[in-house]
């Protein structure tokens, strides 16, 4: 084994399953296998593998410009991209910064936030973000993200934040803010689900109401719908859901239908404008190699063309009234504690006395669920579906009856060890 994968205990894990080839909601080993892709393959898939359409844009790209450094260069493909995304989000924001990844967007925001009052002479030293919160593996998204088996090697690395308790409470947000929003360069947050916290949610009303009181107080709004854009919570992005945009919103996984990495943080005028200026000292210092990469953003655009062409609402809708239905099935399960649906991620915790990512019932049922044929990755005790929204009805009812079959065996497990 010379691949060192993410998120992978080698030592237990076992073999990795070798994909010769994927197509709309299935993986197909190279020993014949199919698997349904529950989780949209971490989350990226939107509109299903391979569509045609993405396949074509970049073929088409690939045999035209393949890449070309971003500073001082630019291309049809990345405009487009952004010129689409400034269309989709009501020309709330001017201007977008093109990157790789979301953590990578996550970075750029955080940078962007603290330059834009450093740049007018103000020193805020602090962000404020959710407590469960998760926003990447690069050391600013880690320090912004829960303290956790995730990141505690690095603890002491990291550097200080102000935490807003979850379940979430708009008067201690206020408190927060009497006290310290002379502070706070932004606040960071998931828009109603925190993914990788354990698909934890909250409503839209009081994203609006935590929104609202960042206006009030004169703080920055980084909104990181990175999990949660393009579909995820039943609307293109969350923040939709609250009638507000954020001042800094940050993308990438499902920004190309799942098909090229690609990041892009969005930004307003009042922003931009900061950084706007002769001196060249106050240029935003922030890059990536691939920055703006023509093959991505040709992803990009033919993604976001599927939106505005094909029937995607309808299928969210017949996501999430499939979820609604098998929901009510599952909430007879004693094991199964809390049952949660936004859009079309459904989501429910176990019984377990480890209520944490390492508890010993996620490797037992990934691996009974990929015996079965599904691809789901429990968050510890939280299973949760989250799938590519070529997915059927069939496709559906099938994760559905595996996961009630995993359900069956573990009260049969626990009644064995009470006997």
């Amino acid at each position: 084994m010379s691949l060192w994968h993410p998120f992978t205990q080698h030592k237990t894990a076992g073999p990795m399953i070798k994909i010769a080839r994927t197509q709309g909601a299935y993986l197909h080993t190279n020993d014949g296998k199919c698997i349904i892709d529950g989780i949209s393959s971490w989350w990226v898939n939107t509109h299903g593998h391979n569509h045609p359409r993405i396949v074509e844009a970049v073929r088409a790209q690939a045999g035209n410009l393949d890449q070309v450094i971003f500073a001082g260069f630019t291309h049809e493909p990345a405009e487009q991209v952004a010129a689409q995304l400034l269309q989709l989000t009501d020309q709330h924001f001017s201007n977008i910064f093109l990157s790789d990844s979301g953590s990578t967007a996550v970075e750029v925001a955080l940078k962007m936030a603290i330059g834009y009052w450093a740049h007018q002479g103000q020193k805020r030293a602090k962000i404020l973000a959710l407590d469960h919160a998760y926003h990447g593996d690069t050391f600013g998204a880690m320090a912004t993200g829960a303290r956790s088996v995730f990141n505690n090697l690095y603890a002491d690395y990291l550097f200080d934040i102000i935490r807003l308790p979850f379940p979430l409470d708009a008067q201690i947000l206020e408190k927060i803010f009497q006290e310290e929003a002379h502070n706070i360069a932004a606040f960071i947050f998931e828009p109603l689900v925190l993914g990788a916290g354990g698909m934890l949610m909250y409503d839209a009303q009081t994203l609006r109401r935590m929104m609202g009181l960042c206006k009030t107080y004169h703080v920055l709004t980084i909104a990181d719908e990175v999990m949660t854009g393009f579909g995820r919570t039943g609307t293109l992005f969350a923040c939709q859901q609250a009638g507000l945009w954020p001042d800094l919103m940050c993308l990438s996984k499902g920004l190309t239908g799942g098909f090229l990495p690609l990041g892009a943080t969005l930004a307003t005028q009042q922003i931009y404008e900061v950084f706007y200026d002769d001196d060249r000292s106050k240029m935003f210092f922030h890059s990536s190699s691939f920055t703006g990469n023509p093959l991505a953003c040709a992803a990009a655009a033919a993604s976001l063309s599927i939106w505005q062409e094909e029937p995607v609402v309808e299928r969210l809708q017949a996501i999430h009234t499939a979820h609604t239905q098998a929901r009510t099935q599952f909430q007879e399960y004693p094991a199964v504690q809390d049952i949660r649906l936004c859009g079309t991620i459904l989501a429910l915790d176990l019984a377990d006395s480890a209520q944490n990512y390492l508890s010993e019932l996620a490797p037992k049922l990934y691996r009974f669920f990929l015996e079965n044929g599904v691809l789901l990755r429990p968050l510890g005790n939280t299973v949760y579906i989250l799938p590519p929204y070529c997915v059927t009805q069939d496709d559906l009812e099938l994760i559905y009856d595996c996961i009630k079959r995993a359900l069956d065996d573990l009260g049969h497990d626990r009644r064995q060890r009470a006997i």
